[in-house]
């Protein structure tokens, strides 16, 4: 891995996670780790370029069908996808399929880029992650395939202690804070080449007594009232929080930091 590349431009590709949700700016748009990543590329390279075409809710058939020609066609110097974790938390899964399709993003995508970044996704501690872990294993093990093959960087969030604490979430139990994000960006940034800003990224936060059980289930009637039926009822349903929903940064254009 070259020591402290210079990068002219970066696309990301995926789901609610390269979004940002949920890293909640005072004007109700989300940041997250894909923002914050090219902020510090942007700082380094006068005139770099990103184009953010993640969107949430999307499943990995719809990231093949709307981003990857889109990125293709792009032809960044990078290039970062995280997608199928959205199919693997569904009720019914078709595993199969889903290393189908993320074996023809990578196909496409790999060509059209001087480095393709692929993640082992973070994975939250707690009940309701367990009933889908060995799915989240089955896909990533499939993102290590696709790596040695195509030589694509893997960056290894689900192996960070730091990132399976609860308290690194938002309370919807799905989506990063907005520290998980920022030691998200780090350890994307160490994994291009860059100098560490943060060395510690990966360590646990300091332990902290656990709130009472009362609290417990307050925050468990909030969380089961206000984030997973809703989200039980769109999987049903068929729907997605992502529906007409249009990438926040369609386009690859020139970033100097700042909300996307």
């Amino acid at each position: 891995m070259q020591t402290n590349p210079t990068y002219s431009s970066l696309v990301a590709l995926g789901d609610s996670f390269t979004e940002g949700m949920s890293d909640l700016l005072p004007d109700g748009s989300y940041r997250g780790w894909a923002d914050l990543l090219a902020a510090r590329m942007a700082a380094r390279t006068p005139g770099f370029r990103y184009a953010n075409l993640a969107v949430r809710g999307k499943l990995i058939q719809q990231i093949v069908d709307e981003q990857v020609d889109v990125a293709a066609a792009m032809r960044p110097d990078v290039i970062t996808l995280v997608g199928g974790l959205n199919d693997a938390l569904r009720p019914t899964c078709d595993m199969v399929r889903v290393r189908d399709l993320l074996t023809e993003a990578v196909e496409k995508l790999a060509p059209s880029c001087e480095r393709l970044v692929l993640m082992r996704s973070p994975g939250r501690e707690g009940p309701f992650m367990e009933r889908f872990r060995p799915r989240m294993e089955e896909l990533f093990t499939c993102v290590d395939e696709l790596s040695r093959r195509h030589d694509a960087l893997v960056v290894d969030l689900y192996g960070a202690p730091s990132l399976a604490d609860p308290r690194i979430w938002d309370v919807d139990r799905l989506h990063l804070s907005a520290e998980g994000h920022r030691r998200v960006a780090e350890a994307v940034w160490q994994g291009l080449g860059h100098d560490p800003e943060d060395t510690e990224w990966r360590t646990p936060m300091p332990v902290t007594p656990p709130p009472g059980w009362g609290a417990r289930r307050v925050a468990d009637a909030r969380f089961t009232r206000q984030y997973l039926l809703p989200w039980i009822g769109r999987r049903l349903t068929g729907r997605s929080s992502g529906d007409g929903r249009a990438p926040k940064r369609p386009e690859l254009q020139p970033y100097e930091g700042g909300t996307a």
